[in-house]
């Protein structure tokens, strides 16, 4: 049996690691200086929760199969160093991700926008079909308890490849890691300004991943995205380069249906521009995987969009509101227009919640100039606090609105400010966009959307 222990098990994806792996018959530990919700009660749930939060040397033994670090714990944590005392097999995730499924074919799908949405067009059409195989990605999907799994009997497995660091000591990219088989680059978009200073350097880490492609690979890029051009240059020979574009499709009455090469109108659950490339994609992935045009589209018309990215909230006759997780400069721009080309007749108020590194840092600010024209009305909300606790230098709101580029722009670092700003609005024939990576503060949306749709 695996003996098993987790650095900072109560991060997100380290958690659901963490349930994997005792899931699929291992002794496995855990610590961390702090967890919350919901990793806490999941982790509880299973008998995994740590005794008591904190760093403790003991807990790391000879005895151990293998120590996995998360990002959460620094490089000096004193479980680590005993890990490394111990001459232990220490992990970083991508790398014991790659451990696990070494003899499986892996599917990496990796870009600054789009990849998780891919990923889950992906597991959504394979389950469909009643195929096997394991996965990890970076979001809980509906459908899906975990956002890992690794079994003995997959042939396949599917992977977010997320371009961020791969632990504290470890400072390549995860999705260098995974020695992909296919690959996906759904577009490149600088960001992680704080461990990609420049947009060369970000784009570097693209161009890596490209190479890595091995022989008799496969190559999926989103072939209009300039920056993707210029890494998924068709190299080597030995490589099968696939370019993509939005799928075909037709727009009527708030609907989007997708039109295959036999004429017929597949109507589907989500919509834009963006998501049109992201099913472009999966369908290439899937056909890659031996899954027919007709079989894919059966199952992507019940596709509902990954949580958190579109998500509708509440739907009423003349209102709509959904919330995105979208916070980059590219993912702004994609969703706010997709909206407005969905719903031509009604008035859009859009609220972007700035809360990433990136996104509060002045030098990033520029990259926002006209991402946010097409709303009727605009919305930016950050919380001062926030800055404090990434320890960036504080934000005065004429700058944010001038980075934007955008004279009505409005702009709020209060969360009761914002909140009575959306109560005042008119409603009638009007959709609200609600995008952040955070919470905006607890603003319940639920009550606000009930509000907006009457």
């Amino acid at each position: 049996m695996e003996n098993i222990h987790l650095i900072a098990v109560g991060g997100s994806i380290m958690h659901n690691l963490a349930l994997a792996l005792a899931r699929r018959g291992a002794h496995v530990t855990g610590s961390d200086d702090e967890i919350f919700e919901p990793a806490r009660s999941r982790l509880a749930a299973a008998g995994l929760l740590p005794p008591t939060e904190g760093w403790d040397a003991a807990r790391v033994t000879p005895n151990l199969t293998a120590v996995i670090v998360g990002m959460h714990a620094r490089p000096d944590n004193p479980e680590l160093a005993r890990a490394q005392e111990l001459g232990l097999k220490i992990y970083s995730f991508p790398e014991y991700i790659y451990e696990a499924s070494k003899d499986k074919q892996r599917v990496v799908i990796g870009g600054s926008h789009g990849k998780t949405s891919i990923t889950a067009l992906i597991l959504h059409v394979l389950r469909f079909h009643g195929r096997q195989f394991d996965y990890a990605v970076g979001a809980q999907l509906a459908g899906f308890d975990l956002m890992v799994q690794l079994t003995d009997d997959a042939p396949i497995i599917i992977i977010e490849g997320d371009e961020y660091l791969s632990s504290p000591v470890d400072r390549r990219p995860k999705f260098h890691l995974y020695q992909h088989h296919i690959g996906v680059i759904s577009g490149i978009s600088w960001d992680h300004i704080n461990v990609f200073p420049t947009e060369e350097i970000y784009r570097e880490q693209f161009e890596i991943f490209a190479r890595q492609t091995p022989k008799a690979g496969v190559l999926i890029y989103d072939r209009d995205d300039e920056q993707t051009q210029l890494v998924a240059v068709p190299s080597n020979p030995d490589v099968t380069y696939v370019g993509y574009g939005p799928h075909e499709n037709v727009i009527r009455d708030g609907r989007t249906y997708l039109l295959t090469k036999k004429d017929d109108e597949v109507p589907i659950q989500v919509f834009g521009e963006h998501n049109l490339r992201n099913i472009s994609a999966a369908k290439e992935v899937c056909k890659q995987l031996g899954i027919k045009g007709k079989d894919f589209y059966k199952a992507v018309a019940t596709f509902k969009g990954a949580a958190r990215r579109l998500e509708l909230v509440r739907e009423g006759a003349t209102s709509v509101v959904y919330k995105d997780f979208a916070h980059a400069p590219s993912k702004l721009r994609a969703t706010a227009t997709a909206f407005k080309r969905q719903f031509p007749q009604r008035r859009l108020v859009a609220c972007l919640e700035l809360h990433t590194f990136s996104s509060l840092n002045p030098a990033f600010l520029p990259q926002y100039a006209h991402c946010f024209d097409a709303p009727d009305v605009a919305v930016v909300y950050f919380n001062p606090h926030v800055l404090e606790h990434k320890r960036l230098p504080p934000l005065a709101p004429a700058a944010v609105a001038a980075a934007f580029e955008r004279p009505d722009l409005r702009v709020f670092t209060d969360s009761q400010e914002l909140a009575d700003f959306l109560h005042a609005q008119h409603w009638a024939d009007t959709n609200l966009l609600l995008m952040t990576s955070g919470t905006f503060d607890g603003l319940d949306l639920q009550v606000l959307a009930a509000e907006v749709v009457g």
